[in-house]
């Protein structure tokens, strides 16, 4: 994806492309909420909706962390899937 962040993913994840009234392509994944975008085209949707996943489960991350931060009797370990 070309990112230079830490946040990995792996999929597949589902794309929903639906033409909007204005003629650009909204796009959304089902599988993580919030992750909604748009393009011009289908291919510019597509990319920008790469980008929208990223970043929701970057965000979902940092949440659930700072959920945990004082916590005592938590284990965190990473899940690869």
């Amino acid at each position: 994806m070309g990112s230079d962040r830490e946040t990995k993913t792996h999929g597949p994840f589902t794309a929903i492309f639906e033409r909007g009234e204005d003629g650009w392509w909204v796009a959304t994944c089902p599988e993580v909420p919030g992750a909604i975008t748009q393009g011009q085209t289908i291919e510019e949707a597509r990319e920008n909706l790469k980008d929208a996943v990223e970043l929701m489960l970057e965000v979902m991350r940092e949440d659930a962390e700072r959920e945990l931060e004082g916590k005592e009797g938590v284990i965190r370990e990473i899940l690869e899937v």
